[in-house]
């Protein structure tokens, strides 16, 4: 088994290596952390005021300066730090259903972002290091 897997399969790092988060500098995760504590009484208010669709919360933490990424060929960032999206769809009994909800995903330094969601039951803000593939915002689960 390897080690930090816990109780889980032998490979389950080596498996799950995607969905993991990237390691973040200690200075990084000061200033995520900062960048968190600027976004989540904004998220809390939206949440308060029952607007959590993607264009309100865009509009919101654009006002607080942040600017929306740009991206070129092949999805490189050519500007930008903030991305606001839709909720991922998720399965239920037999269907897939797409939550009502806006996902952020802010990139503070290559090495550090600010991830939140907010949704009619609630809102989160964290912060954590890019995901291998996805950026700020952690892949769907694949089967």
């Amino acid at each position: 088994m390897e080690p930090g897997a816990g109780d889980g399969a032998p490979h389950y790092n080596e498996n799950n290596a995607g969905r993991l988060p990237g390691e973040m500098s200690a200075d990084s995760a000061e200033d995520a952390r900062k960048e968190a504590d600027r976004i989540r009484p904004v998220l809390r208010r939206l949440w308060k005021e029952k607007k959590w669709d993607v264009k309100s919360v865009r509009a919101a933490l654009l006002e607080l300066g942040y600017e929306e990424i740009r991206t070129g060929a092949g999805g490189k960032r050519l500007g930008g730090t903030l991305d606001v999206r839709g909720m991922e769809p998720r399965f239920e009994t037999d269907h897939y259903v797409t939550p009502e909800g806006a996902r952020v995903g802010l990139w503070v330094h290559d090495d550090a972002c600010v991830t939140a969601f907010v949704q009619k039951t609630n809102f989160e803000v964290r912060t954590n290091g890019p995901y291998m593939e996805s950026g700020c915002f952690e892949p769907p689960y694949g089967h």
